[in-house]
């Protein structure tokens, strides 16, 4: 698969329905809320910002992150999910990478937080792979992991 096929475009009138139906696998379903209810909650926290992932021009995931800064001091990924149609191919790879580089264009970008349940284990080795690191913070269910530049 080329990943240089893959992009982020910002939530709109014309992918916001696709985002909706996207599903992640059986076994994930437990560990992320439905992207309709993450555009909803766009829409009342403007700092918010949703995207569609997109592979050769197709929607096939959605991600959204906050354009201010939160707990611990640092920027928070809500959201990354890739349709179970199209996971295993490196596109979530590629797609966190693209929100990184977004992430890090934010006034004084130097530490990028993301939360998932402890067992799941796909978000573990991703986030792992670019450097997020555990230290210990907890919030409900989830641990957060963070990135710093």
């Amino acid at each position: 698969m080329n990943n240089e096929k893959v992009t982020l475009v910002e939530l709109n009138a014309d992918n916001w329905y696709e985002c909706c139906t996207l599903k992640v696998s059986d076994d994930q379903i437990k560990f992320i809320e439905s992207n309709a209810v993450s555009i909803a909650q766009s829409k009342f926290e403007p700092t918010l910002k949703p995207y569609a992932i997109q592979y050769e021009g197709k929607t096939v995931g959605f991600l959204m992150f906050n354009t201010v800064k939160e707990e611990l001091d640092g920027y928070w990924v809500y959201r990354i999910m890739v349709d179970k149609n199209f996971q295993g191919k490196g596109i979530g790879k590629k797609a966190t990478q693209l929100m990184i580089d977004e992430i890090s264009k934010l006034p004084n970008s130097n530490k990028i937080i993301v939360g998932y349940h402890p067992e799941n284990l796909g978000a573990h080795q991703l986030y792992a792979s670019f450097g997020f690191v555990d230290k210990g913070d907890r919030f409900g269910k989830e641990m957060a992991v963070v990135k710093e530049f």
